[in-house]
């Protein structure tokens, strides 16, 4: 079976150390976690035309979206208005939805309300950020 090649959506202000302990967990040869991941390191630009082109080729190169649901997932963005919609997260969701990805949804804490866009996406979820249940979802996906 080949590796599913995964793009991790995440806030990166508030969220992310979370995608730096699941990049550990790939990169951990005794792992179970095992997938290719696509998501850019810190793209060093506030050009909102050159970031949506990277994160675009990285979504498109993916066939799936693993969503980091973090506290504010449904924040605005300063730069909203640019972004064409509430913040980051929201974008690549919608990005990654056109582009055909299936999703999988991680919630760090069960109580934090899902971006609106990820519904009716068919995502997989984990309803916590622990790994037996990131495992499960990512397999499931």
């Amino acid at each position: 079976m080949t590796k599913k090649k995964v793009f991790i959506s995440f806030d990166y202000d508030n969220d992310r150390h979370y995608r730096y302990l699941l990049k550990a967990l790939i990169d951990n040869p005794r792992s179970d976690i095992d997938f290719e991941d696509l998501t850019p390191e810190e793209i060093q630009s506030y050009d909102i035309g050159r970031i949506k082109a990277v994160l675009t080729t990285r979504i498109r190169n993916s066939t799936h979206t693993l969503v980091i649901i973090g506290k504010h997932a449904n924040s605005y963005h300063p730069d909203w208005t640019e972004i064409g919609t509430r913040n980051w997260q929201w974008w690549e969701i919608e990005k990654s939805a056109e582009e055909g990805n299936k999703f999988i949804a991680v919630k760090i804490d069960p109580s934090y309300d899902a971006p609106e866009p990820l519904y009716r996406k068919g995502a997989t979820w984990a309803h916590s950020f622990k790994v037996d249940s990131i495992f499960k979802a990512i397999n499931e996906a």
